[in-house]
């Protein structure tokens, strides 16, 4: 089976290339969305082989279903600009492409996380675990700007073993910028009663820090983990903030 690589991106010059260089290893076509960089993303991607299309920014969901749309085979590995295939999960991925008889609707593949100047991930570092290899005949991304997730409805699902790195910050900045832009982005289209935001505020950064720090296992990860852990608190307390502001103006 044909397999495009759809690729969703703005201002990933410095980072772009890794992911498209492993996802040409077993992809017959990378498709990048810009959506306005003003960096050398577009410059990049291009003199890589990709084709690149612009889509102006409308939330995660719509931008990826774009790049969907802009494919030209209807299996599709969507990666974000920041996640690297391992050899592994290239290989894994290989093999069932040239087995198109057994192939499911959909398959998931672990994200694991990469702390910012490190190459490899930290002892027993978290992860997601998304559906991220699809058939789009059958299942797409969802519409919403916030959860890009793709929904599989009744379809069954296959897990891969094989991992992708993700290098999601560059910087402890960039952790609070990326929280602060995507909680922005939550505000909007989240509701939450007035009551609800009021019981939950005082417990919301301790309950959170302890998701993080502990359960996510960024103790792990020394003085880095502790900050990313905190940052994360922090920016999705000040969410429920940001939620009640919106639905305030709303009013």
């Amino acid at each position: 089976m044909a397999l495009s690589c759809c690729i969703i991106a703005h201002n990933e010059a410095d980072r772009i290339e890794r992911c498209i260089r492993a996802a040409r290893t077993v992809a017959d076509e990378v498709v990048v969305v810009d959506s306005g960089s003003t960096d050398d993303t577009v410059e990049k991607a291009k003199s890589l082989g990709a084709n690149v299309f612009f889509n102006a920014w409308d939330g995660y969901g719509p931008q990826k279903r774009y790049a969907e749309d802009c494919a030209s085979n209807d299996w599709i590995l969507n990666l974000d600009a920041d996640e690297v295939l391992s050899p592994e999960l290239a290989r894994e991925i290989a093999a069932l492409m040239h087995s198109p008889e057994g192939l499911l609707p959909a398959y998931r593949f672990r994200q694991v996380t990469v702390y910012p100047g490190q190459q490899r991930p930290r002892l027993w570092a978290d992860f997601h675990n998304y559906v991220r290899l699809y058939d789009r005949r059958r299942v797409r991304f969802r519409v919403s700007r916030v959860h890009d997730t793709v929904d599989t409805g009744k379809y069954p699902v296959g897990q891969l073993d094989g991992i992708a790195l993700h290098y999601s910050w560059r910087t402890i900045h960039h952790v609070r910028t990326k929280l602060e832009r995507y909680t922005d982005l939550q505000a909007k289209e989240l509701k939450k009663p007035g009551w609800q935001i009021l019981a939950r505020l005082p417990f919301e950064y301790p309950l959170l820090f302890f998701r993080y720090y502990i359960l996510r296992r960024n103790f792990t990860g020394g003085l880095m983990g502790l900050r990313i852990a905190h940052e994360t608190a922090v920016a999705r307390t000040r969410r429920l903030i940001k939620i009640a502001r919106q639905q305030r103006a709303q009013v």
